[in-house]
């Protein structure tokens, strides 16, 4: 099962704010991006994120478990975003809210750049943002330019 990170800062346990579930093949990956954006998020209370990485058995790869595990770690009651890598990761999630009782309720799969889409859900989901504008800033992360 996923380990909750939440900021050093976080006094709280992220009650009523949007939960960020982070999914890739890799476990590395999926803790370091946790770990990046909620450093980022600054201090204060910090949402509730959760990484979900590799196949479970210690090798690269997607488990619906963890996936499954993380979300229900995170969910506040105010929705849960899941990020996610690449592919497979993608539909892995897909068929977990294609199941319909797999994850929590208002889980969404957000379209966004892995890492840039994590650290603007969760710089947003910690100012007290709601699920819709948690996924839009995520999804905006594609116009960020960097030359």
């Amino acid at each position: 099962m996923s380990d909750v990170v939440r900021g050093a800062a976080d006094a709280t346990d992220g009650t009523g704010l949007v939960g960020i579930v982070l999914v890739s093949h890799s476990a590395a990956v999926a803790a370091s991006v946790a770990e990046l954006a909620t450093g980022l998020a600054g201090g204060g209370t910090t949402a509730p994120v959760a990484p979900a990485g590799g196949d479970g058995d210690g090798g690269l790869g997607t488990s619906s478990e963890l996936i499954a595990a993380a979300t229900a770690a995170v969910d506040r009651g105010a929705g849960v975003a899941v990020l996610t890598d690449l592919g497979s990761a993608v539909l892995t999630v897909k068929a977990l809210l294609a199941e319909g009782d797999e994850l929590p309720v208002d889980t969404r799969l957000v379209d966004a750049p892995f890492v840039e889409g994590a650290v603007a859900a969760v710089v947003t989901a910690s100012a007290g943002a709601d699920l819709a504008a948690v996924e839009a800033a995520a999804a905006e992360a594609y116009a960020y330019r960097k030359v």
